[in-house]
């Protein structure tokens, strides 16, 4: 467990050892979630993590025919 204090402006570290453990660097992106409780901060996947995640949906070229559906619907 740790403690930490928030800062006039409300940021507060995180400690080093849990940005480790979940690979929380500068930039990285973290979900807020009011659980009742307290405050859960959970990393988002960054695009990285989601490369390739579509492809066991679809090969590249109905990616690609899927996508380009979508953006003509959008116009």
């Amino acid at each position: 467990m740790y403690e930490v204090r928030v800062t006039r402006k409300g940021q507060t570290t995180i400690p080093v050892e849990l940005r480790r453990k979940y690979n929380i660097r500068e930039g990285t992106r973290l979900l807020v979630v009011d659980t009742g409780e307290g405050i859960l901060l959970k990393p988002l996947p960054s695009i990285e993590d989601l490369a390739g995640s579509g492809s066991k949906h679809a090969n590249p070229n109905e990616m690609k025919e899927i996508l380009d559906k979508l953006r003509s619907e959008d116009l």
